[in-house]
């Protein structure tokens, strides 16, 4: 209610179109809703027509209306993922925005790297990745490599550099 002191609720723009009715993302907005006030609108791009977007925005926002505990609006967006993005985030109408995709390997959208470019939007942005599991990079495979390497450097570099008698241990 407005004028009653409670902070506006967040408006959460998602971003899905296959996996609008996942479970990753029913949850993920079932907790963000517990934790705060919120209201969300989903968005379908990837669509040539309106017509091809019926079922999913029918079902994903009936389903994700049960996860949030309230009202989720639809929308429609065209066949470019990022544009329809752009376009929706220009109203003004949303302070954070959920992605959702289809897992690597398959995710067209994780291909043409939409996640970043939606980060670029300059609004906060969630990435819902089914598979996704917190994951070493690629870095940490690559030091790991360097500490191995390192190791057998420092067991080769042992000793003063001249061939010498083996050790004995007394």
């Amino acid at each position: 209610m407005p004028g009653s002191g409670d902070p506006a609720p967040t408006r959460i723009l998602i971003v899905a179109n296959r996996t609008a009715a996942a479970e990753r993302l029913l949850d993920s907005v079932e907790r963000r809703a517990a934790a705060a006030s919120c209201t969300f609108t989903l968005l379908v791009p990837d669509v040539e027509h309106l017509r091809d977007a019926d079922w999913t925005l029918e079902t994903g926002c009936r389903l994700l209306t049960q996860a949030a505990g309230t009202r989720v609006d639809g929308m429609a967006g065209g066949p470019d993922p990022f544009d329809a993005v752009q376009e929706a985030v220009a109203t003004g109408q949303f302070d954070e925005i959920i992605i959702s995709t289809l897992p690597r390997g398959v995710s067209k959208w994780l291909r043409r790297d939409l996640v970043n470019r939606v980060r670029r939007l300059g609004l906060p942005v969630t990435a819902i990745v089914p598979g996704d599991r917190p994951r070493r990079s690629l870095d940490d495979v690559a030091m790991d490599s360097l500490d191995l390497g390192r190791e057998a450097f420092h067991t080769a570099s042992r000793g003063s550099g001249r061939e010498s008698e083996p050790r004995r241990d007394a």
